[in-house]
């Protein structure tokens, strides 16, 4: 790997405990100890790109993401155990051969059998789309090692622990959204109190939340931020309702959810539509067990009518577009136009429109910023 301090060539008996032989420095992360196969100037060239240059400010779920996507996209499904099934083969056929033995020819075609299983089961996908670090995890053996190394966060991202609690309201300005305690808001606001709010947006995720308090969008234009469908219902506002969720089962019900708690409101899912993601390249799925919809979830996602079945069964298998996988200035830039029309007096045709969903996401993407790095 290369030293991210004097950008030497370094082997693994010059970088014993995390330290440089040469400039007798440390740094955070080794790509041999680490399991996302991580080093500090890789972590600091995705940041860069994340963050637009550092023109926005990102949370670590996001980074979590972008350092993911290389290794959602390849299979570790039996790995070691592939290599060693066909090398434990090809010894045993040729001690065999020359020992006569046939007791070792039937072992090696065992071996051999075992090697193409697990070969065709990494060409069928097992394995593919399962993090190597849970999103949960990723703090502690990313950001912590980071911090002990640098003293803070990379540049541009948040403090994780400022978003631990509570949801954002449409208080406070975008100055203080910007503040050192960037989702200072989602813990302090109480959006069923919130005066001057002219909307609602929906969101779960609650980092996604201190993203958007962190640009000051929910203040910009007057949106309460909450996080389900009975949040929304209370809080006092007759202004439309912009639903924003992941690319999943869990999403889908979600707006079903809110437009059944708030009958005759405007509600805009301004979630990624399902087949508009899955046909862009650069898009990267991934896979949850813990999260996997039962058979109701099913039977009610198959009664919408607007999934084919193809697409109901690789919900149903746990597959998923999770908001922090978007580049973050393109989320920012879409939702941003979509509560500018919809939240600040857009025309009766512009907001049907809009509940349609064509204002939401555009068919063509731009470059991904990260892509495969």
């Amino acid at each position: 790997m290369i030293c991210p301090h004097c950008e030497r060539n370094l082997l693994r008996k010059e970088r014993t405990g995390n330290r440089c032989t040469h400039c007798k420095r440390s740094y955070a992360l080794d790509p041999k100890t680490n399991p996302l196969r991580l080093n500090d100037l890789r972590v600091r060239r995705i940041t860069t790109a994340l963050t637009d240059g550092g023109r926005i400010a990102i949370v670590p779920d996001q980074l979590w993401y972008a350092l993911s996507r290389k290794r959602l996209r390849d299979s570790d499904f039996g790995q070691g155990c592939l290599g060693g099934a066909f090398a434990g083969a090809g010894f045993a056929t040729v001690v065999a051969l020359f020992a006569e033995a046939p007791a070792l020819l039937i072992a090696s075609g065992a071996l051999l059998i075992i090697g193409l299983g697990i070969s065709v089961a990494r060409v069928m996908g097992a394995g593919k789309g399962i993090p190597p670090v849970v999103r949960e995890g990723f703090p502690a053996l990313v950001l912590s090692p980071w911090r002990s190394v640098y003293g803070g966060l990379p540049p541009g991202v948040l403090d994780p622990s400022a978003y631990g609690t509570g949801t954002a309201g449409a208080a406070g300005s975008a100055n203080s959204a910007r503040s050192a305690d960037p989702a200072g808001a989602a813990g302090a606001a109480d959006p069923a109190g919130a005066e001057g709010t002219t909307g609602v947006l929906v969101c779960p995720d609650r980092a996604v939340v201190a993203f958007l308090v962190a640009d000051g969008l929910p203040a910009r234009h007057g949106l309460a931020v909450v996080r389900s469908p009975a949040e929304a219902a209370a809080v006092p506002s007759n202004g439309p309702v912009l639903v924003l969720h992941d690319t999943d089962a869990d999403g889908e019900l979600l707006v079903r959810g809110v437009r059944e708690a708030l009958p005759g409101r405007t509600v805009v899912d301004v979630g990624p539509p399902l087949r508009t993601v899955r046909s862009l390249p650069q898009a990267v799925p991934y896979r949850d067990p813990r999260r996997r919809p039962g058979p109701a979830d099913l039977r009610i996602l198959t009664a919408l009518g607007t999934y084919t079945p193809e697409e109901l069964k690789w919900l149903g298998q746990g597959w998923r577009f999770p908001l922090v996988g978007l580049p973050p200035a393109r989320l920012l830039a879409v939702v941003d136009r979509v509560a500018g029309q919809v939240s600040h007096g857009a025309d009766p045709d512009r907001r049907r429109a809009a509940d349609l969903g064509f204002l939401t996401w555009p068919e063509a993407a731009g470059p991904d910023p990260v892509g495969g790095r």
